[in-house]
């Protein structure tokens, strides 16, 4: 008999979501949904973290990520999709876990280390952005997640999560929270078409609704190899980002191998590969492209799926959050008064 987990994930509507994204997790969510109870959780206050200059910014992509949900195929009778700032009871768990995670701790978490040197911060961290680490446990622990479906850079957070669960669970001497495990895909990092790490405020992914001249301008201007300069020449494989691709999205896995044992002795050009790649992901993204299109057309429909899972969401969180107030702090307003 098989385990039936509980699962929480989401992203941050700081814009449409990309390849990246699909690659790492979505996929993931799709498989699971039909087994297990999950929930999406559209996260607008972490997205604040970074973008408290541009709210605005942030409420307009909540609609765009709830697009990109339901047009790859998250179905709604399955999954729940939650909007973060409508659930009191979170920030709420924030707010206690606080107390039990030293800023020297959240400095040392290696996803938190990595994206304050890429957004610049130095010194200069916003204090929501440091404590990240801690906002998303309470939305892991709220929904009681036991599986998180993740890329590769997000384990240190589930890592930091179960530390923060096993305090609570110290506290009120009694199992109150579960652990959770990171669910890593089969491509759990997909690079941006520079080599770096996609994102979108970097402008180097791919949109999960791109137009086909968007697709073409993309894969042409990805990153190879600076020393095959000729199709004669032997190319490396690793750190090719457009053989990065072909890994994650084709199927038939025995012709890839064949392109890169050709590609690595010599022979085969690097355009050749580019349009075999590009036809590739027109073919993944035409399908999700037109759902979107769609779905577009009514907004009011796709709000209230929000609303409705949010109204469900909401149920569960509180019961959560009351239950660690009174085992693990004694926060019991009624045996106080």
């Amino acid at each position: 008999m098989s385990v039936i987990h509980t699962i929480l994930t989401g992203d941050r509507p700081t814009g449409p979501l990309h390849l990246g994204h699909y690659a790492g997790s979505l996929r993931s969510r799709i498989a699971l949904q039909g087994e297990h109870r999950q929930t999406l959780l559209i996260a607008d206050l972490q997205a604040l973290t970074d973008n408290a200059g541009r709210p605005a910014h942030v409420a307009t992509n909540v609609l765009e990520v709830a697009l990109d949900y339901l047009a790859v195929g998250i179905d709604t009778d399955r999954t729940t999709i939650a909007l973060q700032s409508q659930l009191p009871a979170l920030a709420d768990l924030a707010t206690l876990y606080m107390n039990l995670v030293t800023v020297a701790r959240l400095e040392r978490n290696p996803t938190v280390k990595a994206e304050i040197e890429q957004r610049g911060f130095a010194r200069d961290i916003p204090a929501g952005f440091l404590c990240y680490p801690v906002s998303q446990a309470a939305d892991i622990t709220a929904f009681r997640a036991t599986l998180v479906p993740v890329g590769d850079d997000q384990v240190p957070m589930i890592e930091q999560t179960n530390e923060i669960v096993r305090r609570v669970n110290r506290l009120a001497n009694a199992d109150v929270l579960p652990e959770c495990e990171a669910l890593l895909s089969r491509t759990p990092r997909l690079p941006g078409v520079d080599g770096r790490k996609a994102s979108k405020s970097a402008g180097n992914a791919i949109a999960l609704g791109a137009t086909p001249d968007e697709i073409t301008a993309a894969v042409n201007t990805m990153y190879t190899d600076p020393g095959h300069v000729r199709a004669s020449d032997p190319g490396r494989v690793e750190g090719n980002v457009v053989f990065a691709y072909l890994d994650a999205f084709d199927a038939d896995a025995m012709a890839v191998a064949e392109l890169k044992a050709r590609y690595r002795h010599g022979g085969l050009g690097d355009m050749v590969l580019k349009r075999r790649l590009i036809d590739l992901l027109e073919h993944h993204i035409a399908p999700i492209r037109a759902q979107r299109a769609a779905l577009a057309q009514d907004l009011g429909y796709v709000r209230t799926i929000i609303e409705r899972g949010t109204a469900i969401a909401r149920g569960i969180t509180d019961e959560t959050a009351g239950e660690v107030r009174r085992r693990a702090f004694s926060l019991d307003p009624i045996a106080a008064a």
